[in-house]
C-alpha cells in the first residue's frame, strides 16, 4: 500500500498484483492444519472425511488407517493389521481385551474409544452413559481432542452428566 502511495504513476498495476498476492499470502497462512491423527501412518496421506467411512480403526494400536491402505495388505495377503502386524480379534470379547490393554498403558485414544463403547453399548459391554464420561474425561486430560467433544455434547444433551449448557463452551475452549 505504501509503495502504490510513492509510485503510483509508475507501477500502478504491478503494484495492485503484489499487494494482492501478499494479501492472498497472509489469507492463505492462517488457514487450519488438520491434525496428524487425521493422516494415515501408513502412506501419510490425509483421510477424506468423514473418517469413518474412509477408514478403519484398528483396537490393537488404536491407529486409523485408510481404506487404502487396507485393501492393499489385503491384496497382498495380510490379513492382520497393516501397521503394527497383530492379529485381528476373532469376537468381541478379544476386541474389548485389546482395547482394555491399551487403556491400561494410559493411550488417551483407546481410553475415549472405550468411553464410545460404553456410550453405545458395543463390544459386550452394558450402555453406560457415566462411566463413558468419565473415561473421556480421562481421555481428555491426557490430550484426546475426540473426548472433549464427546464430553461437550454429552453435558449439552445432559447424557451422563446433568444438562449445563455453561460447561459446553468450556469443554470446548480446551481444544485451542
Amino acid at each position: 500500500v505504501d509503495c502504490q502511495k510513492a509510485h503510483r504513476k509508475q507501477h500502478k498495476k504491478a503494484c495492485r498484483q503484489r499487494a494482492a498476492e501478499l494479501k492472498d499470502e497472509r489469507l492463505y497462512n492462517q488457514g487450519h492444519e488438520r491434525p496428524e491423527a487425521d493422516s494415515c501412518p501408513i502412506c501419510t496421506l490425509p483421510i477424506p472425511l468423514p473418517k469413518a467411512k474412509h477408514s478403519l480403526l484398528n483396537l490393537c494400536c488404536m491407529k486409523r488407517i485408510c481404506n487404502g491402505c487396507d485393501h492393499a495388505a489385503k491384496k497382498r495377503g495380510m490379513y492382520d493389521c497393516p501397521f503394527c502386524r497383530t492379529p485381528y480379534p476373532k469376537d468381541d470379547a478379544g476386541s474389548l481385551a485389546m482395547v482394555r490393554a491399551r487403556v491400561a498403558k494410559k493411550d488417551p485414544e483407546a481410553i475415549a474409544h472405550l468411553g464410545t463403547e460404553y456410550s453405545n453399548g458395543n463390544l459386550g459391554l452394558q450402555q453406560n452413559m457415566r462411566r463413558a464420561v468419565e473415561l473421556w474425561k480421562e481421555a481428555a486430560e491426557l490430550g484426546s481432542v475426540g473426548a472433549l467433544h464427546n464430553i461437550a455434547v454429552s453435558y449439552y444433551k445432559g447424557e451422563g452428566v446433568e444438562r449445563d449448557e455453561v460447561k459446553v463452551p468450556n469443554s470446548t475452549k480446551k481444544r485451542q
